[in-house]
């Protein structure tokens, strides 16, 4: 069998210059989809070179729960000018992640992301990213992120006030770990978002108008598979009007709320009895997160 040779691709082949290229390249959904799933949030661009100031963020950008996100890239190695930049820019839009690509991180701009992570509180995220280009023979260019520091969730919560270490929040984190771990053991095609202490956890559908959100509500007993529709009433009614067949191919009833009142709309389906500390039963929860996980995308994605 004869085996192609991988061969590393200089950046500015392919991307001349950083706004008007790459930042241009990236921005696009597919790239930006990418991007998400190798940090395991899902990105939706809301605008390029957005101001701060004099200077411009190469893309603010936002996850499926409204945080804002901010992008910074360089087509070189990491330099101290653009840390100042990525903390600028952190500040100015009051940014709960922050995703620092460069051709290269130095170790000294390692260290730096490592020390943000480990003294800001937990709804503050920093990744530094090294963006790489391979090829095989004459094969087009594939891109390829690699995560070099990002944020850890179980030290962040250890370290967090007495008054926000709640035993509930530990527990969630163990259970959204363990979810992850339970999918990826069966090689399963449903991939949630990074396991964080929050009662829900996202998982991409292919479009920026909605998402998969599963739910572990330890206070009212229950967990829920949804789609989440964050602020698009006609994508709502439009899914609503095919409500009999959706129903059908789910194979049970849906909750459809259009929520009047909010900017979101829900689409949703329970299960009762959930105890979020008794581990044994977590397998029976997770069988039944990734069948409705798994219905839910095929179904719904016949309507984007």
């Amino acid at each position: 069998m004869q085996l192609g040779k991988l061969k590393k691709i200089d950046l500015r082949k392919a991307w001349e210059h950083e706004a008007l290229d790459f930042t241009k390249w990236l921005s696009k959904e597919e790239n930006m989809a990418l991007l998400s799933e190798e940090i395991g949030v899902e990105l939706n661009l809301i605008e390029t070179e957005a101001s701060v100031g004099s200077f411009n963020v190469d893309i603010l950008a936002e996850d499926s729960n409204g945080r804002k996100v901010v992008i910074e890239n360089q087509l070189e190695v990491t330099d101290h000018d653009h840390l100042g930049k990525v903390l600028t820019y952190t500040s100015g839009y009051n940014a709960e992640i922050i995703i620092w690509i460069a051709k290269d991180i130095r170790d000294e701009h390692k260290q730096a992301i490592d020390w943000l992570n480990e003294h800001t509180d937990e709804k503050i995220n920093f990744f530094a990213i090294k963006m790489e280009l391979w090829q095989i023979g004459d094969s087009l260019y594939a891109p390829k992120f690699q995560i070099i520091s990002k944020p850890n969730a179980w030290a962040k919560i250890m370290k967090a006030p007495a008054s926000d270490m709640t035993e509930r929040k530990l527990k969630l984190l163990e259970f959204w770990t363990a979810l992850n771990e339970y999918l990826e053991g069966k090689k399963s095609d449903i991939h949630p978002q990074k396991p964080s202490s929050d009662h829900w956890n996202d998982i991409s559908i292919g479009t920026s108008k909605a998402h998969i959100c599963l739910n572990a509500l330890a206070k009212n007993c229950k967990i829920n598979c949804e789609i989440y529709i964050p602020d698009n009433k006609d994508f709502y009614y439009m899914l609503e009007s095919h409500k009999e067949e959706i129903e059908k191919e789910i194979g049970e009833p849906l909750s459809w709320r259009e929520l009047q009142s909010r900017k979101a709309s829900r689409i949703t389906i329970y299960m009762n009895d959930f105890d979020l500390y008794d581990t044994s039963k977590w397998p029976e929860y997770f069988e039944w997160y990734e069948d409705k996980a798994k219905k839910f995308k095929k179904t719904f994605s016949k309507y984007i």
